[in-house]
């Protein structure tokens, strides 16, 4: 029978029948096509990761990645062409300049009463010796009255290396001291280590020398040989290693259990003298790139879902967890996206960003940069906490974050899935880390939060901050889950809207990228 052979309600119902089942086909083989793009991209991941041998390349091979070190040009170059051989296309694009050095060989020793090599490393941007080694007495800044005692203390630093940091009151991790000691001893060691802290605290603030630059320039000013700090991350071993502030003597830290012994045999009385070597190599200004790898969309190219994470590192270790985990999860979900799905509905880009440890310049000089990436972004995804799996999603202050977000996460596995807290509508991020570049600029950019593994304190700006610290299978989910959410957020038919949830008042303010860092403190 034909359709037009039937009365005109009943064609009517007929044609909606075959339509909405046509519709139903329709859904069951987009359904079936999605899972099958899913499906395949999974057991990619846990049959044949690239992640391990990514690793070994940009950690053991290239190395910390300070900004406008020649290893963070080598790592900027790596990306490309590893992008580039599994035909992504990808380029550097240059964003500013910074001051470029690159360390060199470092040996630290305590010579006098006894001899003992002391570890220790000199912190960047620290003013190299060349070839020369000083060799000289270790005094500690005194507890002075006020600035004029310490003005007039200040000429003994002449020759000498000067001590600067509090001296550690324990060597043991709150962690351990909470495993083995009675109540009553934690509690005093705790307070020891308070009362030390808030009296070391005391005695800087008496020379009035304010802010982190003044008390090393004025010891350099009166002839000191070097700096020796101490910045303990309270775990075994492990110190934070940021960036010194002289300018013609080398800053070193040296590690909790030496600079305490340095420390005590000061006090008393009994004038240790250290032999020290550091080499390092002023570059001048360096021009700084961010990594940028698209795979162009085919349907909407001018909406963008992006993946984002910082690429450069403090050199202390090298920069596995902070961020390397980030940036090799972003690189194999990349991997995962251009294999299994080309021809993405929407643009995707991914933003491997420089100088986030010096502000997010990197990342905010891009959304400076592209307007238009901005005013038509989708989402952005960005990990930087880590290498533990992700257990924390945001909607970021977004009003329809909520709603988008559990579509797309439908899609994710229920392995993944269920370790996974959601907060909606969440709070906007104004810092921390390159998803706040575009959140102050209204634009919904969410931080993959994962589990902590000891990151604060193990490995964040540490000299423990190495490969062996990698959770491969962590970051192995972290890949897969960002693959699938970039998937779902490409082939949503709706796109977020910006708009801001509400009851948000404080909704941060963007901050200005800087283009040129560190220029002041070039020697003229």
């Amino acid at each position: 029978m034909k359709l037009t052979d039937l009365t005109p309600a009943l064609a009517r119902h007929k044609a909606g029948m075959l339509f909405a089942g046509a519709l139903l086909c329709s859904n069951i083989a987009f359904s079936q096509s999605k899972q099958a793009i899913i499906d395949d991209m999974m057991k990619e991941e846990m049959t044949n990761s690239q992640l391990q041998t990514l690793a070994h390349e940009l950690l053991d091979e290239v190395g910390p990645r300070l900004v406008a070190s020649p290893q963070m040009k080598k790592a900027n170059d790596w990306a490309v062409e590893k992008y580039k051989s599994w035909g992504v296309d990808a380029h550097n694009e240059k964003w500013g300049e910074w001051r470029g050095w690159e360390r060199g060989i470092s040996h630290i020793d305590m010579v006098s009463p006894w001899v003992r090599s002391l570890q220790g490393t000199q912190l960047a941007w620290s003013p190299g010796m060349g070839k020369k080694t000083a060799t000289a007495e270790v005094i500690i800044l005194p507890d002075l009255a006020d600035s004029n005692a310490f003005k007039a203390w200040l000429p003994n630093v002449k020759g000498k290396f000067v001590m600067i940091s509090a001296p550690p009151t324990t060597g043991r991790s709150d962690i351990n001291l909470k495993q083995f000691a009675t109540p009553t001893t934690f509690d005093k060691m705790t307070a020891e280590a308070r009362a030390s802290a808030t009296a070391w605290t005391s005695r800087l603030n008496k020379t009035g020398l304010r802010g982190k630059t003044a008390l090393p320039l004025a010891i350099e000013g009166a002839g000191a040989v070097g700096i020796i700090t101490n910045y303990w991350s309270k775990e075994f071993g492990a110190d934070k290693i940021f960036d010194a502030h002289t300018k013609t003597i080398p800053t070193v830290d040296i590690g909790l259990e030496d600079y305490g012994l340095l420390f005590r045999l000061v006090e008393s009385g009994n004038k240790p003298v250290i032999s020290v070597h550091c080499e390092s190599k002023e570059l001048g200004m360096q021009p700084t790139y961010n990594t940028i790898a698209t795979i162009k969309g085919s349907e909407k190219p001018n909406e963008y879902v992006m993946l984002s994470a910082h690429f450069d590192s403090w050199d202390g270790g090298t920069g596995a967890t902070d961020n390397g985990t980030g940036t090799l999860t972003m690189i194999e979900a990349m991997r995962l996206l251009q294999k299994f799905y080309p021809h993405p509905k929407r643009t995707i880009i991914v933003g491997h960003w420089s100088s986030e440890e010096e502000g997010l310049n990197g990342s905010r000089a891009y959304v400076e940069d592209h307007p238009e990436v901005v005013a038509n972004l989708q989402a952005l995804f960005n990990q930087d906490n880590g290498t533990g799996r992700v257990v924390n999603l945001s909607g970021a202050g977004f009003k329809d974050a909520g709603a988008f977000l559990d579509r797309w996460l439908a899609a994710v596995p229920d392995t993944l899935k269920k370790r996974i807290r959601t907060n909606y509508p969440g709070q906007p991020s104004g810092g921390g880390s390159d998803n706040a570049s575009f959140v102050t600029m209204g634009a919904p950019g969410f931080s993959l939060g994962a589990l902590n593994w000891g990151y604060s304190t193990i490995t964040w700006h540490t000299n423990l901050d190495t490969y062996d610290k990698i959770i491969f299978d962590d970051v192995k989910s972290n890949a897969l889950l960002t693959a699938i959410l970039v998937y779902m957020a490409c082939e949503d038919p709706a796109t977020l809207p910006h708009t801001k949830a509400d009851g948000i008042t404080n909704w941060p303010a963007a901050a200005k990228s800087i283009r040129q860092g560190r220029v002041e403190d070039i020697k003229k």
